[in-house]
């Protein structure tokens, strides 16, 4: 038997194919231009809320005791002289390198905690009560406890940090792993899947997007937790620098490590979401579409 190839027939699916292709890169540049426009609009917004509040801001700064309250301008001003004379980096390094431990230590315990607790039921039943019990006590109340015990000096603060960022690791992480599809897990257990294949392809991507919140709310507590170490244990950090300026009433000067710890927790929080779609950029895709 011998088959005939039509030339209409060979024709009209290349036309179609193309068609197809055309469209498929009309909607494509039709998405990319929608999401450049969102892009530029959100910067927009973002620029103009700054503008407004600084000016409201401004205006009502003029209008009260400078000895209570100041205005950005000052703040310019005085930020300027403490970064040209190096005062503030004087006193942020400290800072940031208890910051940068304890959060590396909070992330890294944190996670395998919440990982084992989420992945077997006896250290489940075993321990999850105690994490409820420590999480549910006010960690400003363990500060002169872990002082008595740890001293004044930057063993404290990291202990201190690292119990305000631990809990938020633990906790969603046991929640990102618990709420990933059983059925997905049944199907890995159905394919003959070993234990490591079932966290490497399923558990840990499933309970990513959790990972990454915990890690915001963890650099958040972390931020607090380093300033609150500041004021109970040695005299250093970006936490004295604020109570030492603010007890002489250069509100001006106190307010410039207030502003630097927004922005670090701002930048900081910019990074993680960038962390995010990059290593769980499925959780972002509906977003972009």
């Amino acid at each position: 038997m011998s088959a005939r190839l039509d030339p209409r027939g060979a024709v009209a699916m290349t036309t179609a194919s193309d068609d197809v292709s055309e469209d498929k890169a009309r909607a494509q540049q039709v998405a990319i231009e929608r999401r450049r426009r969102q892009f530029l609009l959100n910067i927009a917004v973002r620029a103009a809320s700054v503008a407004i509040v600084l000016l409201l801001w401004e205006w009502l700064g003029g209008r009260v005791d400078p000895a209570l309250f100041t205005k950005p301008s000052l703040i310019a001003v005085a930020a300027v002289d403490m970064i040209g004379s190096g005062e503030l980096w004087s006193f942020l390094a400290p800072s940031l390198l208890v910051l940068a431990i304890g959060l590396t230590l909070a992330s890294a315990i944190g996670i395998a905690t919440g990982l084992l607790l989420a992945r077997f039921w006896i250290a489940d039943v075993a321990l999850g009560v105690y994490i409820t019990f420590l999480y549910s006590i006010p960690s400003v109340a363990l500060v002169p406890l872990i002082v008595l015990w740890a001293g004044y000096e930057t063993t404290a603060k990291i202990v201190i940090l690292f119990l305000f960022a631990f809990f938020p690791m633990a906790i969603n992480t046991y929640q990102g792993v618990k709420n990933v599809d059983p059925k997905l897990i049944e199907v890995g257990r159905a394919f003959r899947c070993s234990e490591r294949q079932l966290w490497t392809n399923i558990v840990l991507p499933g309970a990513l997007p959790f990972i990454v919140t915990g890690l915001r709310l963890a650099v958040g507590r972390g931020l607090i937790g380093m300033v609150l170490a500041d004021l109970y244990t040695a005299i250093s950090g970006i936490g004295y620098l604020i109570v030492r300026t603010a007890s002489t009433f250069q509100v001006d000067r106190m307010f410039v490590p207030i502003v630097t710890l927004g922005l670090l927790g701002v930048t900081l929080t910019a990074l993680l979401r960038l962390l995010d779609s990059r290593v769980a950029p499925w959780t972002s895709a509906g977003e972009k579409d």
